[in-house]
């Protein structure tokens, strides 16, 4: 049995350009989805996979994640007085208590690999979790919920995947597959963007990665790869034969909430899923004729 994935890493250093000007004062990972940022359901996920340490990789810019996961005394305070103790929950019921997180900076933006490879000695040597807020993901099982209890059974990586189509494989990492029962796949290669008429499959990462920590050895070489930044899947796949490598289809929904169309249908999925809104969310969507 693999040991207990205890760590997450979520690399969010990133600038956002694809949606200034919303995102010239504010970190992309504060966007709201109905009425929680970005970053918060990455959290959220995570903790109820059993994270117990949660890693931010930062940059410049970034105070506001820090601040939104602290308490915010004034607030609270005027909250309880007002006797709004729901929102007094609201706004600290999900944080992960003191000592659970930790910062560190990704002072150049090289890459993927290089955010993780930031968070090298604050992971240490055990299986760690890679959460991309970008992606989110509508499931009834926290989809890095379900990759742990794969992980369990086969240990290694095991990363989360979907099919696309073939087209679009120049936009993810794609696995070269070995075996696939329609659920688990296993890999013998990974390939970096390619283009679909070599692709070796139409079987894509997405933001949710579980890593064995030997990836840290291949990362610590710092090779640039597609793009000349220093890519994540790379080490993967360098570690290929050393560790056991899996991919998932996970069970739930994914939205590419770094383009502004997937952010906007993550907005209309989360909240028709509201026992709160979902029935005024779907009136309100009734006005709009396609």
């Amino acid at each position: 049995m693999a040991r207990r994935v205890r760590k997450a890493v979520f690399p969010v250093g990133g600038m956002g350009t694809r949606f200034l000007p919303a995102t010239k004062a504010m970190p992309k990972e504060m966007l709201p989805v109905v009425d929680k940022p970005l970053i918060q359901y990455a959290v959220e996920e995570a903790a109820a996979a059993g994270i117990e340490h949660f890693i931010f990789v930062t940059g410049r810019g970034k105070n506001a994640i820090e601040d939104h996961f602290d308490h915010a005394p004034d607030l609270e305070r005027n909250l309880k007085e007002r006797g709004k103790f729901d929102l007094v929950e609201a706004v600290t019921s999900w944080m992960p208590k003191s000592g659970q997180i930790s910062y560190t900076r990704q002072q150049e933006p090289l890459g993927l690999g290089h955010a993780v490879w930031c968070a090298r000695d604050l992971v240490a040597d055990e299986p760690f979790a890679v959460l991309l807020p970008d992606d989110l993901i509508l499931a009834r099982t926290p989809a890095l919920k379900q990759m742990v209890a794969v992980h369990t059974e086969v240990g290694g990586h095991v990363v989360a995947v979907t099919d696309v189509p073939r087209e679009h494989t120049k936009r993810y990492g794609i696995l070269d597959v070995e075996q696939d029962n329609g659920r688990l796949a296993r890999a013998r290669g990974l390939v970096e963007k390619p283009e679909p008429e070599v692709a070796p499959s139409t079987l894509s990462i997405i933001g949710r990665y579980i890593l064995h920590p030997a990836i840290f050895e291949f990362l610590d070489r710092m090779e640039k790869g597609a793009g000349g930044e220093i890519q994540l899947t790379d080490a993967i796949a360098q570690t290929i034969g050393m560790v056991p490598f899996h991919g998932l289809r996970f069970e739930g929904t994914r939205f590419d909430c770094g383009d502004k169309v997937g952010w906007l249908e993550a907005n209309v999925a989360f909240a028709l899923e509201r026992a709160d809104i979902g029935a005024a969310a779907r009136e309100a969507l009734k006005q709009f004729k396609f």
